[in-house]
């Protein structure tokens, strides 16, 4: 009878286990078209719900796998260590959240602690747990656009791998920064500038024209195109930030996230270039170059 007793829930913890460790074959099947067509037909906020739900499940299935090793021992079975303390895990499971609330801790009137808190806003918890690590891997990851941090983060690595696939993530993070204030958040400058502003623009890398020097912050995007016809400097305005412009020729694009952006090209403009005649008087010499339009005025300022 006694050893009925121990030999039942020993099958059952037994059961648990086989059950624990097929979990990751089944996790090995999810492959990033997976994810992606999750995120398309479910939001973003869903599935990162989802995750995070079956994240803490994960953590139960270690405790319970630690009552299982302790089980086993007093049946005299070897096992091996499954984990540490619960505190160890809640601190791991924190780790993401702790930039969030740091962040949003103090007076409304502070400066923004770095260009992500001022980009992604958002009260702390706000949306839940799903939430709250949303936007702390979002501003991670425009820490890392804009330059201001370059150690790596889960926040990088995203961005980084959407910015390679012209993908929604990497897109939401380029508005957030385009659309900014440029005194806290800065801008998007170097290399990746030019396959951030191509993402952002939904242009096709191979459709002819190249792009450099360029610079997105502060709802306006400057830089230089080369296409067939040559160099010419261009310089975009956020709509809602700016005005139309009252000088030169202007036409409306939009980006991928919907906004509206005025359009300029450098134009020809007469440049004067002093000189001192032979009698002594002053003089000009003339010449056409390409330059762009002052820039219009922006709204806050009318």
């Amino acid at each position: 009878m006694k050893l009925r007793k121990k030999l039942v829930p020993f099958l059952v913890l037994t059961a648990c286990l086989v059950l624990f460790c097929s979990m990751p074959v089944f996790a090995a099947e999810l492959t990033e078209a997976d994810v992606e067509a999750a995120v398309a037909s479910q939001g973003k906020e869903a599935v990162t719900g989802n995750v995070f739900v079956w994240f803490l499940c994960a953590i139960a299935f270690l405790k319970v796998s630690q009552k299982i090793d302790s089980f086993l021992a007093s049946l005299g079975i070897n096992v091996g260590n499954t984990g540490g303390n619960m505190m160890a895990e809640l601190l791991i499971a924190g780790r993401s959240l702790t930039g969030s609330m740091r962040s949003h801790g103090g007076s409304d009137y502070r400066k923004a602690s770095s260009p992500g808190s001022a980009a992604v806003a958002g009260s702390f918890l706000s949306g839940g747990l799903a939430g709250a690590v949303g936007r702390q891997v979002q501003r991670e990851a425009v820490n890392s656009a804009t330059g201001y941090t370059e150690h790596s983060s889960i926040g990088n690595m995203l961005y980084q791998s959407s910015l390679n696939k012209g993908g929604d993530f990497a897109n939401q993070v380029i508005s957030n920064i385009a659309q900014g204030n440029y005194g806290q958040v800065g801008s998007i400058k170097g290399a990746d500038a030019q396959k951030a502003f191509t993402s952002y623009m939904g242009i096709n890398p191979g459709g002819g024209s190249s792009y450099d020097n360029v610079e997105i912050g502060g709802g306006r995007i400057t830089g230089t195109e080369t296409g067939s016809s040559g160099n010419r400097d261009f310089a975009l305005y956020h709509a809602d930030q700016y005005a139309a412009p009252t000088q030169g020729s202007y036409s409306t694009v939009q980006s991928v996230d919907g906004s509206t952006w005025y359009k300029q090209y450098a134009q020809d403009t007469v440049e004067k270039t002093p000189y001192t005649s032979g009698s002594g008087k002053v003089a000009y010499n003339e010449s056409i170059v390409q330059k762009l339009p002052p820039a219009p005025q922006r709204k806050e300022r009318m």
